[in-house]
């Protein structure tokens, strides 16, 4: 229904991309397509006893902020939700997000806010997820994102923020599962592109028979790319053939590459992530005397160029195979003297856990959404009833994924732990997208403010 007796003025975006306004009766609206400074009319598809939810049909002024989208398939295709934003309000929307969530849910304020980390914000998303869906009635098959809050796939034949050789792939992808005699069994396309080579995994429900795996053949030959086969979970995901470069990606500063599976988590924006190793290690600053701990280390995108610069490396991560894996990458970048790797559930570390992995000078946390509230726990407890022989790091760096977890956690290391929170800031790793990433530094507050390291606020952009 549209209310066309009333005009809202957007105030704000959330951290959906919704504009944020407040009808006459006081009640919040969020609005699809509204930037902060328009007056809109909406058509509520939503309502709630505190909030309503709808999208923008009448438009009276636009915001300075507003741009034509690029992509033609933008508010149907739900794989971004802010090519309406100039990039650059974009990335302060994210810095201004960073900075509430840190107030608003865990108190805290950063001594220093850092200049967000930026790259490129189209042709960035070397990882992605595409749904296929053969659709009988209309004889097609879909192979793209899926639709703005539905469960359907959107009828897409470019993207603008995958590398330009997918885009141009997806129309032959849709012809490849057309001719495909499991068109109906082939639910998902995951994509990881490395330095040398585009690797797509098919989802497979049932067995692929001989034509279909010469179709794939052919169709890696004819478009350079490498066909993996996943018949159940991710650990069943294996190479269709052998050879051919491998799967990779380089961190160049540090002199490392990193070869990953295609289903393995790295970074989507590889141009970024260079940036972000970068700035965390500036601000981590090991030294040659100096034991770290990285906890989350994954394949070991943190872990192995602190192991460049400090004496010894602990990678902590949850999976044994992922520690195995990692362990193998810092062997094969001349690491492993200065590396060790463990498993542990992180999310369910106590103090005493925490204090059998021994003191480090410095720490680094890269976790998932989820947040790393059992590590930050612990340490508080451990603040509160010290164990002997165990000394708090003097300095730890957060990478964050989800503000609200970060705030969280960094709650409880500024007001319950003994830190104080040095400096932070917004990592634009997903351009044209709602989703905010961050950098956080703790500081003890027993450490003297002048012992942190000079690091340029130049860094933050590629």
């Amino acid at each position: 229904m549209i209310d066309n007796s009333e005009w809202l003025h957007v105030e704000s975006l959330d951290l959906d991309a919704q504009g944020v306004a407040h009808n006459a009766a006081g009640k919040v609206v969020f609005i699809d397509d509204a930037l902060p400074g328009e007056d809109v009319q909406v058509r509520v598809h939503r309502r709630k006893n505190n909030w309503e939810q709808g999208s923008a049909v009448e438009r009276r002024r636009d915001s300075v902020q507003r741009v034509v989208p690029r992509c033609p398939h933008f508010g149907v295709c739900g794989g971004c939700k802010m090519q309406h934003l100039h990039v650059n309000a974009q990335v302060a929307t994210k810095q201004r997000a960073l900075e509430d969530a840190l107030w608003h849910l865990g108190k805290v304020r950063p001594e220093r806010v850092l200049r967000p980390i930026e790259g490129p914000a189209w042709r960035y998303r070397y990882r992605a997820r595409l749904s296929v869906r053969h659709v009988a009635k209309k004889g097609t098959v879909l192979v793209g994102f899926h639709e703005r809050k539905s469960s359907f796939v959107a009828d897409m034949d470019s993207c603008e923020v995958v590398p330009l050789e997918l885009s141009l792939m997806l129309v032959p992808l849709r012809e490849l599962i057309m001719s495909m005699d499991q068109r109906d069994r082939l639910p998902q396309i995951e994509v990881a592109v490395g330095d040398a080579v585009i690797a797509l995994v098919l989802r497979h429900l049932e067995p692929l028979g001989a034509a279909d795996r010469e179709r794939l053949r052919a169709f890696g030959v004819q478009h350079g790319v490498q066909w993996w086969l996943q018949p159940k979970g991710p650990d069943t995901v294996h190479r269709l053939d052998d050879g051919g470069p491998e799967l990779a990606y380089s961190l160049p500063e540090f002199g490392i590459t990193m070869p990953f599976r295609p289903t393995d988590f790295t970074q989507v924006n590889h141009a970024v992530n260079e940036v972000l190793v970068g700035r965390a290690l500036r601000w981590l600053d090991a030294r040659r005397d100096e034991r770290v701990i990285d906890w989350f280390c994954g394949l070991g995108n943190f872990t192995l160029p602190i192991a460049t610069q400090a004496r010894e490396v602990l990678g902590i991560e949850g999976s044994p195979a992922l520690v195995e894996r990692a362990r193998a990458n810092a062997a094969r970048n001349g690491l492993a003297a200065r590396t060790r790797f463990e498993a542990c559930n992180l999310f369910e570390v106590d103090a005493a856990a925490l204090a059998a992995w021994g003191s480090a000078d410095k720490w680094l946390i890269d976790p998932p959404r989820e947040g790393a509230f059992a590590i930050a726990k612990a340490l508080a407890d451990l603040h509160a009833a010290p164990q002997p022989g165990f000394t708090p790091p003097r300095r730890i760096v957060y990478v964050s994924c989800n503000p609200a977890t970060l705030a969280r956690d960094a709650g409880l290391l500024v007001h319950q732990a003994g830190y104080r929170c040095s400096a932070a800031g917004a990592v634009n790793m997903f351009p044209q997208t709602a989703h905010v990433e961050s950098l956080a530094v703790f500081d003890r507050v027993d450490v003297p403010a002048g012992t942190a390291p000079a690091v340029d606020a130049e860094v933050g952009t590629t």
